[in-house]
């Protein structure tokens, strides 16, 4: 199976589905192929802070005034996805003065609006911080959530005429001589939806231009055409916790280290995070003493998070890249600027170039750069608007009713609906149906899950990203089973039964390395709740309906009441 496209674009992260919604705008046909779902590699796995480019105002302005100016536009044309928490840069007793003062003054250097809060008014920000805080820097900071954000741009470059095909592995780079025309992909038996393609069948699909926008694994697209694409990854841990400790971004103010930022998001707190190069972006060590540095240490900043409940932890991998000949050891050193490599202009191969580097932040404005330059390749006249056309759910979402129950929904829940759905409030939510809440933690309604199911079918991960669905403090304990019952009676009960097992894994998978205190209990009494209900542990006497009952109840019955009515 053969196909054609204008551009192609690998990799279904921020950047990439930025850079497929920018070419749909400007007219040209355009396919996105990503492995997994969308958000699969670095952007599903961030610690969710917009930066105001505070933290990089000493060591890298560069990235500080790309940072600050998308920053800015994102709050603009997105925000459905962006909480306005403003952020901190804490100074302790320990930390340097004259560091302070750099930080301070490279802020305003870079056009980051900042200003000096005493140990005091600090605390009247964020009660819960230490008591020996000197004093902060105020910076504008905020908190984005990276699925709504990426999954907004991929609908959006759908609804422009884009393809984008999840769950289809690039697994050749088509060369002919010094030209790159186009990949060969596998689509994988990944949940959800099969718009285009059948599970397992191969692919080749053909370009006028390919754009490599896969981040940390850019090299290893490169290795496929003999390019030598110099991307450095770099793990870093993150630990949820149960509630939100701090309403604020909290940065500790010291030049660089380990465990030293807190995002508030949605009803968690997220702590980060570590630094340390890696080989394969796919294949790293997940060390427990990581996320207890993470606790202890920022314990230092907030000492309430010492005696909170952790949920979950996750590692995610920066598509950290180092122009040849810098000859940098320490990956903190690494620049977060983002480079566009020609490869044409670079290595003689032409119809290709490459993304790399950069942060979430700076997605927006890395698909611009990289789009004018396919444009120019190809001859295409046409200017970007992605810094002026809203996303979609931001369009006038400040002219949202402002009443909690017009869905007849309990006020915090339709609030936190509106919040999630920006303008598409009232098409998602205004049905005749029953519309109970189907996870209670996080307020997600049916009408809300069932959209999310139009959109992504049996993939209830997916289902998840749209809506936060089995993301809060029971980990899907309490709602997987409800959200997989949504699927039914569209899919049959194996389907839905695997959905449910991907799901429920997939929470499990950043639980395990939180078991201690009342989240071990917590996890305990999801298991139990699943095994004896659902009998989701496979357990072979229940299997068989041979269940003792007894061995719950002390002996006093037994399974099933005896034929001749004894017992």
């Amino acid at each position: 199976m053969t196909t054609h496209t204008d551009v192609l674009v690998l990799g279904g992260g921020s950047t990439g589905c930025g850079i497929a919604r920018d070419l749909a705008m400007r007219g040209l046909e355009v396919t996105l192929v990503e492995r997994g779902n969308l958000t699969e590699g670095t952007t599903g796995r961030m610690h969710g802070l917009l930066h105001s480019g505070g933290r990089y105002a000493v060591s890298d302005q560069a990235s500080a005034i790309e940072c600050i100016e998308e920053n800015e536009i994102l709050r603009e044309i997105a925000g459905h996805c962006v909480e306005e928490t403003g952020g901190l840069f804490v100074q302790r007793p320990e930390d340097s003065d004259a560091y302070f003062q750099e930080k301070l003054e490279g802020c305003r250097e870079c056009n980051i609006p900042a200003r000096v809060l005493s140990g005091r008014e600090a605390r009247e920000v964020e009660p819960y911080l230490a008591t020996d805080v000197k004093r902060a820097i105020e910076v504008p900071d905020a908190a984005v959530d990276p699925f709504r954000l990426c999954v907004a741009n991929a609908a959006d470059a759908e609804t422009h005429g884009a393809r984008i095909e999840t769950h289809a592995e690039v697994i050749d780079l088509l060369r002919d001589g010094d030209d790159i025309y186009g990949v060969n992909v596998r689509h994988t038996s990944g949940p959800g939806k099969r718009n285009h393609t059948v599970a397992g069948t191969t692919e080749e699909i053909t370009a006028d231009y390919v754009v490599n926008a896969t981040g940390a694994w850019a090299g290893q697209i490169g290795d496929m055409a003999d390019l030598e694409i110099e991307v450095r990854p770099s793990k870093g841990v993150m630990t949820i916790m149960n509630v939100r400790q701090v309403d604020t971004v909290i940065n500790r103010c010291r030049p660089k280290g380990d465990a030293d930022i807190i995002v508030p998001h949605e009803t968690t707190a997220i702590l980060g995070t570590t630094d340390e190069e890696v080989s394969d972006p796919d294949d790293y060590p997940e060390e427990q003493w990581e996320v207890d540095q993470m606790i202890d240490t920022l314990s230092e900043l907030v000492p309430i998070l010492s005696e909170a409940r952790t949920i979950r932890s996750f590692w995610g991998v920066r598509p950290l890249y180092e122009p040849p000949g810098t000859g940098t050891t320490d990956p903190t050193d690494i620049t977060r600027e983002f480079f566009l490599l020609d490869h044409a202009e670079r290595d003689g191969v032409s119809g290709m170039s490459s993304i790399v580097g950069g942060k979430l932040t700076t997605y927006r404005a890395m698909a611009e750069e990289i789009v004018d330059h396919v444009c120019d390749k190809l001859g295409v006249r046409a200017s970007c608007a992605t810094a002026d056309e809203p996303l979609p759910g931001s369009e006038n979402i400040e002219a949202l009713e402002a009443g909690m129950d017009d869905f007849g929904l309990r006020s915090p829940v339709a609030r936190r609906s509106k919040q999630r759905l920006g303008s598409r409030a009232s098409e998602v939510l205004e049905t005749d149906a029953a519309n109970p809440v189907i996870c209670q933690c996080e307020g997600v309604t049916r009408a809300e899950i069932q959209d999310g199911i139009s959109q992504s079918g049996t993939d209830l991960n997916a289902v998840r990203i749209r809506t936060r669905a089995s993301m809060g403090n029971c980990q899907g304990g309490f709602c997987c089973q409800n959200m997989a019952n949504e699927l039914h009676p569209k899919y049959d009960e194996e389907t839905v039964r695997t959905a449910l097992d991907e799901l429920f894994q997939e929470r499990w998978k950043g639980e395990r390395h939180a078991l201690w205190g009342e989240q071990l209990s917590q996890a305990m009494l999801n298991y139990a709740l699943h095994a004896t209900t659902m009998n989701r542990d496979r357990d072979p006497a229940s299997e068989s309906g041979d269940l003792e009952y007894a061995a719950f109840d002390g002996g006093q019955r037994t399974a099933e009441p005896r034929a001749d009515g004894g017992s």
